[in-house]
């Protein structure tokens, strides 16, 4: 069974924008809440996702490209609004992949960084970049901000 293990921590400053160029995302969710379905679109590919409940900073993950048809109508006729619009930008330091999402929309300046890990346990360097870790604060999931969008709760965040 494929297994994501994930960190996700709010990003400080902008020394991070150098290391890295952007994806364009655009994603809905179909099912949200301990197991979430999701459809995506990346560039010119769909993708439709399938993940688990979360234990710990663990959970199950399958990911499975789709036609950018299908994505683009699941999109928008089976995704509740509003959609998650976000750039993805990936930087690696010292032999990990960060991902660093910069959110649009009714996201609109939320940045999030994202680093996947091989084990719960696994010691990671935190670039300077990286502020106060939100990995089990569940309003910085992507299927909660489909539901309740930065733009309404931003007030008082600190990082």
């Amino acid at each position: 069974m494929p297994i994501e293990i994930e960190r996700k921590f709010l990003v400080k400053g902008d020394r991070w924008r150098s290391l890295a160029t952007g994806s364009r995302y655009c994603q809905g969710y179909i099912v949200t809440g301990p197991k979430t379905v999701r459809v995506r679109v990346v560039g010119n590919q769909g993708y439709l996702t399938i993940k688990g409940p979360s234990v710990g900073f663990s959970r199950s993950e399958y990911e499975y490209p789709i036609p950018i048809q299908d994505a683009l109508e699941m999109l928008h006729s089976l995704c509740e609004p509003p959609l998650i619009e976000k750039t993805r930008y990936r930087i690696e330091v010292d032999g990990v992949i960060w991902e660093i999402d910069e959110f649009e929309g009714e996201n609109k300046g939320l940045l999030l960084a994202e680093v996947e890990l091989t084990n719960e346990n696994q010691t990671i360097t935190l670039p300077d970049w990286i502020g106060k870790e939100v990995s089990g604060d569940p309003r910085y999931y992507n299927a909660n901000l489909a539901k309740n969008p930065f733009s309404q709760w931003r007030k008082g965040i600190k990082d």
